[in-house]
């Protein structure tokens, strides 16, 4: 597994392949845009059914990250269930999945477009979490500095061994990083579109996602 070490607003940050973000000197983890519920939502809705097992490959994704850093603090910056119904309508399996997942940390839930009411799951809600030189929120603001925001669901593309391929993807610039989503059922915004092409500078990096990470300049 290789991971992408990088300095913001003097922070020494650490992109992880899975889609989360490590800082180590709190010992904490970040990660945007879990959608929990998704399917449950589509399917009352009435939209296209999706097989109903996202909720748990994000939840065992989760875990197996926070596993491997150890983390002491979890902070998910918003959009982390479907619509606050999704939210209520968990199994008692997957809720139960969550509180053992929180037991011993400080979880924050950040408010996001989709969930922007607290949840009866244990942790803090919060609009946004300053932790200086950082703050957490869910949809980034023009002008600011030492910011980790989500809510694009940005993905890159990158040619590899004479392939194109698309994957999630952090944007990286000096002001801010924007997480990709980490989701099992997300789309993506390519970092071409001009919500992100105008946020991020034109120094700006995208980190892609997967197996392992890989870092270009951002697609624009």
């Amino acid at each position: 597994m290789t991971t992408h070490a990088f300095t913001l607003a003097g922070a020494q940050l650490t992109a992880l392949p899975s889609g989360a973000l490590y800082w180590p000197q709190e010992n904490l983890l970040t990660v945007s845009d879990l959608h929990l519920g998704k399917a449950e939502r589509r399917a009352r809705l009435g939209n296209a059914t999706l097989p109903p097992y996202e909720t748990r490959d994000t939840l065992s994704r989760l875990e197996l990250t926070l596993r491997a850093t150890g983390a002491s603090t979890v902070v998910c910056l918003g959009d982390s269930f479907d619509d606050p119904d999704a939210a209520h309508a968990l199994p008692e399996e997957e809720r139960l999945w969550i509180k053992t997942l929180q037991a011993g940390r400080r979880w924050v839930w950040i408010e996001g477009n989709h969930d922007p009411g607290p949840m009866d799951l244990g942790g803090t809600h919060l609009a946004e979490l300053p932790l200086s030189p950082l703050t957490f929120r869910h949809i980034a603001r023009p002008g600011s500095s030492g910011e980790i925001s989500g809510h694009y669901h940005p993905k890159a593309r990158l040619s590899l061994k004479g392939r194109t391929i698309a994957r999630p993807a952090f944007l990286i610039d000096s002001d801010r990083v924007i997480l990709p989503a980490f989701g099992t059922y997300t789309g993506g915004l390519r970092s071409s579109d001009t919500a992100l092409s105008t946020l991020m500078r034109s120094e700006a990096l995208a980190v892609l996602t997967g197996h392992s990470t890989h870092v270009i300049p951002m697609p624009r």
